[in-house]
């Protein structure tokens, strides 16, 4: 801490400063006699504009100004699963510990516990080449989570010392090495890394294997790939936030990063007091066991909020370099791009559309593009998927935030008010939704699944597109006047609706297997089209809707996931009673054509 400057003036979360020709751009500081943390966002000769991560009130001019030496960085190391930090990465429950229930300005923690002990297990040996990525030590972080120490990007060498194996704190050094030049480096337990420089990788691969969720509309209609991006765009009420804890919690991610920027206090303070105590469904132990939070609510300082998505997406990239598959939450991206417009406002840049900065659509790509499946240094695999929630204003997805967001994603899940309104949810609209992702995941399905997916998916998705016009005759004329065909279609779009989109976030169909999706549809597909060649034979739609098997369909979301026999068997009877109704018409037909022959002769 060498430079030092003078506040000239404060302007809200934004400070200028003179006698900063020294500092450097995205340097650190400590600003006011508090001890505030900033960040230089703006040099202009000897003067310089500072982003201030904590409240100003109380500043004065000639108060100093010191630098740090580096930029915003982030602790990685033993010890961050389970934690719950805010927008700048420090660690929540050691500010309670330090200050109480109300956190002092200037208040500064470690971010990773140096005096923490964890048991290691020495990966390598002395004599042993290192390179970028290359495992070194293992740490058992949790029962879920394997943490494993590799050799930080840019340094290799043989290794002269390591750890041996046993209990050592967070502050040791793991190894040490000697590059070819003989020089000698230090790989710590715990390193630090600039939250808004990407971490790098070996190669980016294709995203062909689909992110779990357990959620049928995603799974079976609009599947998002591991390594792959999403929004989740909504108005108020349409059901964001309990999608997004419906991923965390049930997706077939190793590692979960939920990021909370911006959103209102009660949201935030219902992730903090449910996620420590959810099961993870898959292990038994708790969900907090493989989660990360950063807690950044609305009304904390805007500067942090706008730090917190690099801060949770720096986490994520870690734990994706040791070789997981990491699902990152961000809810909301609008909080963080309005906090990107009050900071654009105070420093007096041109606004563009609707107030936003004009680099708005940059910085959501480097947000988006930080996510992928990748082949890490040390030749693992690994993959950041990345669900963004969006608040567009009134639900208007024309907006800058939702427009350019649909710019940098593939996976477009629109939450519709009506549907939210009528109380289906999840409310993801199957005619505004996307997803690009159905071609790349389509071999996977067919080698690990079913291969009819494919197939199901897009006759579901086609009646469903029929159905949307042929609702909207309904509401001008009627039902009564459509043919049997085009009642058809929206009776199996109403069972499609109520007995596979809908999906409650409680009890037992929180969570939907592929497998028992899969067979759900199969059931509703092969109903219509058996209906269809019945109705062509000229069999009227009144008779079908007689059946009693009609009622089960609008309740297979009720069936037991890990019991697929029962759908093979209803869909057996399903079958068996529309053959027995197609020939009673036929054999009440013909009787009626005997008996008015008789007549007649």
């Amino acid at each position: 801490m060498s430079c030092s400057g003078k506040i000239v003036s404060v302007n809200g979360p934004v400070v200028r400063a003179s006698g900063m020709r020294a500092f450097a751009m995205r340097e650190m500081v400590m600003t006011g006699t508090r001890s505030l943390l900033g960040e230089i966002i703006r040099l202009d000769g000897d003067e310089a504009l500072i982003q201030v991560f904590e409240e100003t009130s109380g500043l004065k001019t000639g108060e100093p100004v010191t630098g740090t030496g580096g930029p915003l960085s982030m602790a990685l190391g033993p010890g961050l699963m389970g934690c719950i930090f805010d927008g700048i990465g420090r660690p929540l429950g050691k500010l309670l510990e330090k200050e109480g229930p109300f956190v002092s300005r200037g208040v500064s923690v470690p971010q990773i516990d140096p005096d923490a002990s964890w048991e290691v297990t020495p990966l390598g040996k002395v004599g042993d080449v290192a390179t970028p990525g290359t495992p070194l030590a293992s740490i058992r972080e949790t029962s879920l989570v394997e943490h494993r120490i590799l050799t930080p990007p840019g340094v290799e060498g043989e290794i002269l010392s390591i750890l041996p194996a046993g209990f050592h704190r967070a502050s040791s050094t793991v190894a040490r090495l000697r590059d070819g030049r003989g020089r000698e480096r230090t790989v710590p337990m715990v390193s630090k890394w600039p939250v808004r420089t990407p971490r790098p990788s070996a190669e980016r691969l294709l995203p062909d294997e689909p992110l779990l969720t357990g959620q049928r509309v995603i799974d079976g209609l609009f599947p998002l790939s591991k390594g792959g991006v999403a929004a989740i765009p909504g108005g108020f009420g349409t059901g964001k936030t309990v999608t997004q804890h419906q991923l965390a919690k049930w997706s077939d991610a190793q590692i979960v990063v939920y990021i909370g920027c911006g959103e209102r206090g009660n949201e935030m303070t219902q992730v903090l007091e449910e996620f420590p105590v959810l099961e993870d469904p898959r292990t038994g132990k708790p969900l907090m066991e493989r989660t990360v939070l950063i807690a950044n609510t609305s009304n904390m300082p805007v500067a942090a909020r706008e730090a917190s998505i690099y801060t949770g997406i720096t986490i994520a990239e870690y734990y994706r370099d040791m070789g997981y598959d990491v699902a990152l939450m961000a809810d909301s991206t609008s909080r963080w791009a309005e906090a990107l417009r009050e900071i654009s406002g105070r420093l007096e840049e041109i606004p563009a559309e609707e107030g936003f900065p004009a680099y708005l659509p940059t910085r959501i790509a480097e947000f988006y593009e930080r996510a992928g499946k990748v082949t890490t240094l040390g030749g693992n695999r690994g993959s950041i998927s990345i669900i963004g929630a969006v608040s567009p204003p009134g639900g208007d997805f024309t907006e800058p935030v939702t427009r350019h967001t649909k710019r940098f994603i593939r996976c477009f899940w629109a939450l519709d008010q009506q549907l939210a309104r009528s109380r289906h949810f999840p409310a993801i609209s199957w005619i505004d939704s996307y997803s690009e992702y159905g071609d790349e995941v389509k071999e996977w399905y067919a080698a690990n699944v079913d291969s009819a997916w494919s197939t199901l998916r897009d006759k579901a998705r086609a009646l469903l597109a029929e159905d949307d016009s042929i609702q909207q005759i309904i509401r001008l004329v009627g039902a009564d006047v459509l043919p049997d065909d085009q009642k058809l279609t929206a009776l199996t779009a109403s069972l499609l609706k109520n007995g596979y989109l809908q999906q409650g976030a409680f009890g037992p169909d929180s969570y939907c297997p592929p497998r028992k999706g899969i067979a759900i549809l199969d059931i509703l597909i092969g109903f219509h089209e058996k209906a269809e060649g019945m109705l062509e034979r000229g069999c009227p739609l009144s008779l079908l809707k007689k059946m009693d098997e009609l009622v089960e369909l609008t309740h297979l979301r009720e069936l037991p996931g890990d019991k697929l026999e029962a759908f093979a068997d209803l869909k057996k009877r399903l079958f068996e009673r529309m053959e027995t109704v197609d020939r009673e018409r036929l054999a009440t037909r013909s009787a009626g054509t005997g008996s008015a022959a008789t007549t007649e002769g």
